[in-house]
């Protein structure tokens, strides 16, 4: 089970006016320095693991897109993760708990971000401005004890999220119920197909089934590519 979500923090920018200067005034040597003029940084990510292999941590496929995504979308990205044991080890060729093993979340997640990972704790809204949490039932486990979409649910009243469809479909949406659950929170469900994605403008939160239905991993990709689009979009950078 997985699905990802997204939060955007609404930021303020200076914006430099020229002023005086009609078509005809415009000289070359100023051209030339606006071409010169350093280019607009990209949007300040924050993407937050919570362990590596998604029966017991983050779905690695979905965090790997969303930094592919990140990165052609020109965004600074840094990846975090909190120091704390993860609540089991799953065998992930059994699907069963393996007895008596011990691991931590960062140092898990730190596989995927090739060792360039922070303690969660250290996180400040102020130096991002969006948030990513991908799926996996690490972050039921090991952060909020919910799934990604629930977790936004959980915390903002009436939010709008999707997971997807809410009829299982002959298996095509196994965790259908989990839309549900959602509304039981009172936030609103979204029903979305698995390359779409679901922006709720007035929360600025943005989520994407990915792996809540059963399909072919280049949906999933493209699903999750229209996330981190709008996500970029509504950080205005």
């Amino acid at each position: 089970m997985a699905a990802l979500r997204a939060v955007v923090a609404s930021r303020l920018a200076a914006v430099a006016a020229f002023a005086s200067l009609s078509p005809g005034s415009r000289t070359p040597s100023l051209c030339a320095a606006l071409h010169r003029s350093a280019p607009r940084p990209g949007a300040r990510v924050a993407l937050v693991l919570s362990g590596c292999g998604v029966f017991d941590g983050t779905e690695i496929h979905e965090a790997s897109a969303i930094l592919v995504h990140l990165s052609r979308g020109g965004a600074e990205v840094q990846i975090f993760a909190p120091d704390v044991p993860q609540m089991h080890v799953i065998d992930h060729t059994k699907g069963q708990p393996s007895e008596g093993e011990s691991r931590n979340v960062l140092t898990e997640s730190a596989r995927i971000a090739r060792g360039k990972i922070t303690d969660l704790a250290k996180l400040s809204a102020a130096n991002h401005d969006a948030a990513i949490f991908p799926g996996g039932f690490g972050a039921a486990k090991n952060l909020l004890c919910c799934i990604a979409p629930v977790l936004a649910a959980k915390v903002l009243r009436g939010v709008e999220v999707t997971v997807g469809h809410e009829q299982e479909e002959g298996g095509k949406w196994p965790y259908a119920g989990t839309a549900e659950a959602i509304k039981a929170l009172g936030a609103k469900h979204c029903v979305k197909g698995v390359a779409e994605a679901h922006v709720d403008q007035k929360n600025k939160v943005v989520t994407t089934p990915a792996f809540m239905c059963e399909t072919a991993l280049h949906h999933i990709h493209d699903g999750i590519g229209a996330m981190v689009r709008k996500v970029l979009e509504l950080s205005g950078k």
